[in-house]
């Protein structure tokens, strides 16, 4: 269970860096909202994460 635990943290501080590397301070800032929003089960929070980090993909593109 623990090495399970160690992999699933590997795999999103991966993904936060990915996004920051590539979207920048706003791209981190948009998916810890989203997750802060999730955790929570706080629709409001997950919903600004979800927009910010969609802009950013469509900026993007």
């Amino acid at each position: 269970m623990p090495l399970v635990a160690i992999l699933i943290a590997g795999v999103a501080i991966a993904f936060e860096q990915a996004i920051q590397w590539k979207y920048g301070p706003m791209g981190i800032i948009a998916f810890v909202v989203l997750t802060i929003g999730i955790k929570a089960k706080n629709t409001m929070f997950s919903s600004i994460g979800a927009v910010i980090l969609v802009m950013l993909l469509s900026q993007s593109g």
